[in-house]
């Protein structure tokens, strides 16, 4: 079960940075104290884990097919990658990471399903696009009603704070559902967890991320894309929360990161593209292309190590 341990970093490695997904921009806006953010958080990613995290765990179990100890090299990789993006401050894909990881070993062994892998790489484009269209939606549609029907000072802003935090809220239980498959997703295919116990497991170790290493990201994610009201916060999160989850129902792994980056983004732009704050972005983008190319390097390399010290075993 010693194995079991490199998932257990990946999920507290995920938990400290994707927990900046969520509630991130309430945070910057002001809306709600960082520490009510991440009790919320973790509650709801358990929740979100434990009742809809199958859907994507038989995805990435069936595609990656490791032995008991390939699984534990692809989970401490990436756990490790997306461990030093969080002390740099910048949020990244965890399904990124864990593809990389598997890609990486899979060259080694040839066993990932790359049609499969093709879907997720379809995703992945199309998570910060959808949740950038989504935002291009709500914001003029529910800016509008907020504006015509909440004519007073003090109900703006409690709608604010309770739709902000419902949708931070949503946001993580569908964090919960869609991304524990990138935690113990590999150990469902390799016969050493069921579904259930995977996501119980994955879960648990995202909300100690969560609750104990998760400021940095989310101080970057809240305040150095674009400048966000409270109102702008909630259009980003719901928009990113609604793309993370209608991925979920076609059981496709996607990255939180991703959304939420393209939902702020998109805000920013409808706003006026002069309020984007454009080096972030290029950073965080080097972070995206980084993450799949270095866990797929560290993972091949101490497979082959593995290999060569101890032969072909799990």
């Amino acid at each position: 079960m010693w194995k079991l341990i490199g998932a257990l970093f990946l999920g507290w490695s995920l938990g400290s940075n994707d927990s900046a997904n969520i509630f991130g921009t309430g945070v910057a806006a002001n809306v709600l104290k960082y520490k009510t953010a991440v009790v919320l958080i973790s509650t709801f990613v358990i929740i979100g884990a434990l009742l809809e995290g199958y859907k994507s765990m038989d995805t990435v179990g069936e595609m990656t097919q490791l032995s008991h100890m390939a699984a534990f090299i692809a989970t401490i990789s990436a756990g490790f990658c997306v461990a030093v993006f969080s002390y740099l401050s910048l949020p990244v894909s965890t399904s990124q990471a864990i593809m990389g990881a598997v890609l990486g070993i899979g060259m080694i062994s040839g066993i990932p399903d790359f049609a499969k892998l093709g879907k997720v790489f379809l995703a992945w484009a199309l998570t910060p696009i959808g949740a950038m269209l989504l935002t291009a939606i709500f914001y003029p549609v529910v800016g509008k009603l907020f504006q015509n029907i909440l004519l007073d000072i003090e109900r703006r802003n409690l709608f604010t704070r309770i739709a902000l935090i419902f949708a931070g809220c949503y946001g993580a239980y569908s964090l919960g559902a869609n991304n524990v498959a990138n935690v113990t997703g590999v150990y469902v295919g390799a016969g050493l967890l069921s579904p259930f116990y995977a996501a119980l497991l994955g879960s648990l170790s995202i909300a100690a991320g969560v609750l104990t290493y998760s400021r940095n990201v989310m101080e970057t994610v809240g305040k150095k894309i674009v400048d966000l009201d409270g109102f702008s916060a909630f259009i980003s999160e719901f928009s990113a929360a609604i793309t993370v989850h209608l991925f979920t129902q076609v059981g496709i792994p996607v990255s939180s990161s991703q959304a939420i980056v393209g939902g702020v983004a998109g805000v920013g732009f409808i706003k006026g593209s002069k309020t984007v704050k454009k080096r972030t972005l290029i950073e965080i983008a080097i972070g995206w292309v980084s993450t799949p190319l270095s866990t797929g390097a560290l993972a091949h390399l101490i497979m082959q190590i593995y290999l060569a010290t101890f032969g072909m075993g799990t």
